[in-house]
């Protein structure tokens, strides 16, 4: 009897492509065979409209068994009636909106681990935006773009943890993320920083990731860092790090997680 391996994770940093060659939902639908998607709106306020865009893209892909996860509150995860639409699923897609919320709405709940399961038995987890800065053990959930970090401007909070030794960012180049994400590393120097850009994700699978899309992957390794001024330095004083690693990554290149090596 063959042991199951867990399923890929292919992360996006947001606004894939939808409506051209849909490279990257492409690659969910490889990976999903002929099973049912989930698409997991948690991460939305507002719901409306984001299960009809996917159910559209999807569907010109050939994906027909399409079904919106989506709780309004935390107690609905308790009642056992999104169990049979998971149970069935062979991959979910998180769309983007708010991390937080996600996290906090499915956090630890049996849809966490229905979500766990499908992993486990080789689903594909997907997800964009939000959805991807959610896989990460310790997430992303706020701090200033597109500037130097300043101490103390940085908010983050426990993941699902699908990918535990990395923090992920979306948006990242459009957004100019690598301020916040460098804060980041510095807090947490022992877990890799991962910043995508939009219509760009990467593909995890393993014990590696590979770029897809048509923009670059930013990976921060602090593990060598030297110096940081993160728990000495007044708030709001520019953040300093020495020796810090750095590679950008763009289609077709791999990474390795345990050296922490790109090929």
């Amino acid at each position: 009897m063959t042991e199951e391996k867990p399923g890929p994770l292919i992360i996006i940093g947001g606004n894939e492509d939808k409506d051209g060659d849909r490279a990257i939902l492409k690659e969910v639908v490889g990976r999903l065979g002929e099973g049912r998607l989930i698409i997991a709106t948690v991460a939305s306020h507002q719901p409306e409209g984001y299960f009809e865009t996917y159910q559209e893209a999807f569907g010109a892909l050939g994906v027909t068994d399409l079904v919106e996860l989506y709780v309004n509150e935390r107690s609905e995860t308790f009642d056992g009636s999104m169990n049979d639409k998971l149970m069935r699923a062979a991959g979910i897609f998180f769309t983007g909106g708010d991390q937080l919320r996600i996290s906090s709405q499915i956090g630890d709940t049996p849809i966490e681990r229905l979500v766990r399961d499908i992993h486990a038995r080789g689903g594909v987890i997907a997800g964009t935006s939000a959805g991807a800065s959610v896989m990460s053990g310790t997430m992303l959930v706020k701090g200033s773009s597109a500037e130097s970090h300043r101490i103390g401007d940085l908010h983050m909070a426990p993941g699902l943890g699908l990918m535990p030794d990395a923090i992920i960012d979306q948006h990242f180049a459009e957004r100019g993320r690598i301020g916040r994400l460098l804060g980041a590393v510095a807090q947490n120097p022992r877990v890799l920083g991962i910043g995508i850009d939009e219509n760009t994700a990467i593909v995890v699978e393993n014990g590696q990731f590979h770029v897809i899309g048509s923009g670059a992957v930013t990976v921060i390794d602090g593990a060598g860092m030297t110096h940081s001024n993160i728990a000495e330095a007044e708030p709001d004083r520019p953040l300093s790090m020495h020796d810090v690693k750095l590679h950008v990554l763009c289609c077709t290149d791999r990474f390795e997680l345990a050296s922490r090596r790109p090929f």
